[in-house]
């Protein structure tokens, strides 16, 4: 296949990012979504030159293809289309813009990773593992080069297929007809080099290799000759990590060190156990001197069908399918704009080490926004973007890049009033240098529509989430995926403007087209029915809710797994409806099942873990135990005044809260003292005649009532009333 060849009428190759032994990988564009894509294509290469050969080759693919197109997790490539032309099988997949942890190890110069970043991609990766290993599929060819980390930190594991192809064809787990290994020698688990019996615990075995080398920058037996390698995992227990890298943390260390036990039944029973360690054991470290590498052991003998086997690429060797840069990484210094004909005066050619240095800020700010230190990496974003505007000019779209991940942090950190002139300025630059309808420029459209909402301007919100939603239908399609994010996000500000019906019926038909495109299980295909449910409770329909949020729920822990935080929010949103339903004592005890796990993977102070204990203070108010939820409110409201600040609205709910619990204790003069202050609060920040101060001047009305100061309890509730009369009218 040639660059700029159209595969089935749809495909257009156009240009090769990728060929190994078995074919190639082709950057392309889906000419009918018109999104790009990667295109793998795979040939018959010597001894399966045989005509009978590759037709089981094809058949096997053909199958391999539907197996692989059957996974749907955030950890494993999409893949999108399979099919032949001209008698070659290709296979349609997500375009994965990141790199490959051989070419994040290569661009370290051989150095280990940090272990924050060791910790993060072991448990995506092992997420990753239990799904796949649910659905019957091993990998059996897990390495460096076959694992991705995309430039939002997701990682993802690539290559399922042909790897399981090569077993299932004839050939066995250890070898082609060649002697050739099936799979790198540096990763081989010992089953597979001693013709054992090859399961998913032989992925976990590749799997501790990589952790190996990515913390320690070396693999556990890390030798010229195969034979010696083969001889290491066969024969030879590895050497500690922490020998190697004193500043591992003593769990890690001993995880690796389990995993690459030489007997399959001493590893982590599966990958779900070892999700479970890693979220366990992640711990402090303080680092200390390097401890220089140990000789190398002495090889043995091998089996005769070892001879001949080639070593295979390491990490940090040439890589072969590494991807391209990050796009917005990668600076060239070289850039055309759009639309055509419009002339742009391009800057001198930068020196390229500023831009390597740059590049590398860059990633450095991507890493910590993947470890949510969004306050650090806008800094680093802000600041490279000020250089990138400096060396390519302050509308190159590299610098725009910078400007647009800058105001992303912004609105993490909870700065969103900040970030939306960011975004309108990017949006702006953007609809200038690259068109209207460019993709990018549309991306930044769509997270002012984002800001607007956060900063509760959810009209305004849901005429920009309109204009997007059909410049994306015109350039993009009904069914690309990024049109239908903006689709969700016209359901979710119908539902903030009060509108539940049309919100319900948007969001349903969104998560149905996502189930179409992306399967049912997909996080995005979960995250509209989510919104779903929430529309049926703002309309009222709690029973629809529950059962909705109950399989979410069942769903995201089958796919994200039972501590990813999207499964948690579920595990909220059901409790929250059955308290809403009244049944308060099943809400209880799936408060404190969540509040403890909670504890457990986010920790006793994280925003999450203390708004479960509000609903549990909220139920257990409900069943009249005031005395409990006064104590648990008051505890909460402390801790959240400490975290987010006086005025932060999660402070003003649970400050709220201790004061209706004083209410119904009967101590009235304490709760109109907190309602004071919760009103003084609101008035300082919201202003006067906001809705939420308004209704604070109402339980302050209440209060005076009940201690008898009726005259002054009537003043208050006349001047709301004059308040929102006036509003209703539209007066001033």
């Amino acid at each position: 296949m040639g660059e700029n060849r159209l595969v089935q009428g749809r495909y257009r190759l156009l240009d090769l990012i990728g060929r190994g032994g078995m074919g190639e990988v082709w950057r392309a564009r889906d000419e009918s979504l018109g999104r790009q894509v990667a295109v793998k294509c795979l040939k018959p290469l010597g001894p399966y030159h045989d005509p009978s050969a590759g037709r089981v080759l094809r058949e096997r693919f053909r199958r391999e293809a539907r197996v692989a197109a059957a996974l749907s997790h955030r950890g494993v490539t999409v893949v999108h289309d399979f099919g032949e032309s001209d008698g070659v099988p290709y296979l349609v997949m997500e375009l994965l813009e990141g790199r490959d942890l051989s070419r994040l190890l290569e661009e370290n110069k051989g150095h280990p990773l940090p272990v924050d970043d060791v910790v993060d991609i072991a448990g995506q990766v092992a997420a990753a593992l239990a799904h796949t290993h649910r659905q019957g599929i091993v990998h059996r060819d897990l390495k460096p080069a076959n694992i991705v980390r995309l430039t939002d930190g997701t990682v993802k594991i690539c290559d399922f297929g042909i790897a399981r192809l090569g077993h299932d064809i004839g050939f066995t787990a250890r070898l082609t007809g060649t002697g050739i290994a099936l799979g790198t020698p540096h990763y081989m688990s010992p089953e597979q080099i001693g013709a054992g019996e090859v399961d998913e615990r032989s992925d976990l075995y590749s799997l501790g290799c990589v952790l190996y080398e990515i913390a320690t920058g070396a693999p556990p037996f890390d030798l010229d000759d195969p034979w010696s390698i083969l001889i290491g995992h066969r024969d030879t227990p590895p050497r500690p990590p922490r020998e190697r890298r004193p500043d591992l943390p003593a769990p890690l260390d001993r995880i690796i060190l389990d995993l690459l036990a030489k007997r399959p039944e001493e590893r982590p029973h599966d990958a779900r156990e070892l999700v479970r360690r890693i979220h366990t054991g992640r711990a402090a470290h303080v680092p200390v001197p390097a401890v220089p590498p140990p000789d190398r052991p002495r090889a043995g003998r091998l089996p005769s069908w070892t001879r001949g086997m080639a070593t295979g690429h390491k990490a940090v060797g040439a890589g072969l399918g590494a991807l391209p840069p990050d796009p917005g990484a990668a600076l060239t210094g070289r850039w055309a704009t759009r639309p055509a004909g419009t002339a742009v005066a391009l800057p001198s050619e930068p020196p390229p080490q500023a831009l390597a240095a740059l590049a590398a800020r860059y990633g450095e700010g991507v890493r910590l926004a993947r470890l949510g230190r969004w306050a650090e990496a806008g800094e680093i974003h802000r600041a490279v973007a000020a250089e990138r505007a400096a060396l390519l000019g302050p509308d190159h779209p590299e610098t725009l890049t910078g400007r647009y991940q800058a105001a992303f942090a912004l609105v993490r950190a909870g700065r969103a009033a900040e970030a939306l002139p960011a975004f309108t300025e990017v949006a702006e630059a953007r609809a200038r240098v690259l068109g209207a309808d460019h993709p990018d420029t549309l991306a930044a459209r769509q997270e002012t529509g984002y800001v607007l909402g956060r900063l509760g301007r959810h009209f305004e919100a849901h005429q920009v989430y309109t204009a997007v939603l059909a410049a994306r239908v015109r350039a993009m399609g009904p069914d690309h995926p990024d049109t239908l994010r903006c689709r969700h996000n016209v359901a979710c500000t119908l539902g903030r403007l009060g509108r539940p019906d049309e919100a319900l019926r948007t969001a349903l038909d969104v998560a149905a087209a996502r189930a179409r495109v992306l399967g049912p299980d997909h996080p995005d295909t979960l995250v509209s029915r989510c919104e779903a449910a929430y529309a049926q409770g703002q309309s009222g329909r709690w029973e629809e809710a529950l059962r909705g949020y109950r399989e979410i729920a069942a769903a995201r822990a089958r796919v994200l797994g039972a501590d990813h935080p999207d499964t948690l929010a579920a595990r909220y949103e059901t409790a929250l409806s059955l308290g809403r339903l009244g049944r308060s004592a099943d809400a209880l005890s799936l408060y404190r099942e969540l509040i403890e796990d909670r504890t457990r993977v986010q920790g006793a102070t994280h925003p999450e873990t203390l708004r479960a204990r509000h609903g549990l203070g909220v139920n257990l108010g409900r069943l009249g135990r005031w005395e409990e939820a006064l104590a648990e409110a008051r505890e909460v409201c402390v801790l959240r005044e400490h975290l987010l600040g006086p005025g932060h609205p999660d402070t003003l709910v649970s400050r709220r809260e201790v004061a209706v619990a004083l209410g119904w204790l009967g101590r009235w003069a304490q709760a109109l003292t907190e309602y004071r202050r919760i009103t003084a609060t609101r008035e300082q920040l919201l202003g006067p005649e906001h809705p939420d101060t308004l209704a604070g001047r109402g339980d302050e009305a209440h209060c005076l009532e009940r201690l008898g100061r009726d005259t002054e309890a009537g003043e208050l509730y006349r001047r709301v009333a004059v308040i929102r009369g006036r509003h209703a009218f539209g007066g001033r």
